[in-house]
């Protein structure tokens, strides 16, 4: 696989949106440490943002400029595209836990639309005002989720031309940007790429997600929820995988093309907390077996029952294979996370997230 610096070639400014969250957080890490280019990242500072991954590096406070722009804000998104000045566009900025979705539908219609729908406008000036060779080297690279395909039954998989199917708020939002970014290639000839990944997990998460949930419940020696039976199958994938393929989309991908990135790590929701419970047996034998801990709950309204991504597409025009095995990566995170507890404690008193239970409330609310 190419480096990163051959990958971004003479595109020397590159907008992150969303870089102070988990997958943003990534790319501009990798950014920093493997190229030479100034990485603007518009982030907005929600809840869920955390710059420490970041500041961390000694790169960063030479070439990461933090642009603390919501948006939703259309006339502060113009004044931050305009600054930045970028020759490529990483979009990611998103509202994206579904639990969330559920309890307060608002912020997502708000954030995921009506924010993609700024910053296209904004890109487009930009792209259209851009000189000759900065022109045609310039993307913009939409980042979403295989969430926005529905849910698959026993068999099968999501690819490129599956029909899209959204069943939550979260995805029903990210159904829609989707299709503004299409619509504005197809209509204003804004050079698009696109991704939908499936689900991610890795160092630096917020801790509201499965993953590290169950790490921090279990090493607590606290109740570890499964939602309804814990048949519930996802396709997980190591962030540092999912870096290199937008990478490389977004450098090497057709333009108006989307690519499905998985990580061949199909998994029920059971076998996953399984299997973090054995590995905290393995490294904090004291309150082994934490497999006890297990405690089942009532399920999330609209469960998608499984995703699956077909991969098939990136990996034979791009090149791409995740790197990491599923056991391998969650090891890493494991290990991780429990030697992590303090910025864990610290980024969920900052958001005021006390690791509780959230998204059972059936009421549409803003």
């Amino acid at each position: 696989m190419p480096t990163t610096a051959e990958l971004l070639g003479d595109r020397q400014r590159i907008l992150v949106t969303g870089g102070a969250g988990f997958i943003g957080g990534a790319l501009v890490r990798r950014l920093l440490a493997d190229t030479e280019a100034l990485v603007f990242n518009l982030d907005k500072l929600g809840y869920a943002s955390d710059l420490a991954s970041i500041e961390m590096l000694p790169q960063a406070a030479e070439r990461h400029q933090l642009l603390p722009v919501d948006l939703t804000n259309a006339e502060a998104t113009a004044a931050a595209v305009q600054q930045a000045d970028p020759d490529l566009v990483l979009h990611l900025a998103a509202e994206s836990h579904v639990d969330r979705s559920i309890e307060g539908p608002a912020a997502f219609v708000d954030s995921n639309i009506t924010g993609t729908f700024n910053l296209l406008q904004a890109v487009r000036v930009h792209c259209e005002q851009l000189p000759g060779k900065r022109q045609e080297r310039f993307r913009f690279h939409h980042i979403s989720t295989d969430e926005v395909f529905g849910s698959l039954g026993a068999t099968g998989r999501f690819s490129e031309t599956t029909p899209y199917s959204p069943r939550s708020p979260y995805s029903a939002s990210k159904a829609a940007s989707d299709h503004l970014v299409n619509a504005w290639h197809h209509t204003y000839g804004l050079p698009v790429v696109l991704t939908n990944c499936s689900n991610n997990y890795g160092p630096w998460q917020f801790p509201e997600k499965l993953i590290p949930v169950v790490i921090l419940k279990a090493a607590a020696g606290e109740p570890i929820p499964l939602y309804g039976d814990g048949a519930n199958v996802r396709d997980w994938l190591y962030v540092e995988d999912h870096v290199e393929a937008l990478l490389l989309a977004a450098t090497r991908g057709r333009i108006g093309e989307s690519y499905c990135v998985g990580g061949a790590g199909e998994r029920t929701n059971k076998q996953v907390v399984e299997a973090i419970c054995t590995l905290i047996d393995q490294l904090r034998p004291a309150g082994a077996p934490h497999n006890r801990l297990i405690t089942r709950v009532i399920d999330r309204p609209g469960h998608d029952r499984r995703y699956a991504i077909d991969p098939t597409k990136i990996s034979n025009e791009l090149g791409w294979q995740p790197r990491h095995s599923f056991e391998q990566g969650l090891e890493a995170t494991v290990a991780w996370y429990l030697d992590s507890r303090p910025w864990c404690d610290c980024v969920r008193a900052r958001a005021g997230y006390g690791g509780n239970r959230i998204g059972l409330m059936a009421a549409t609310q803003a």
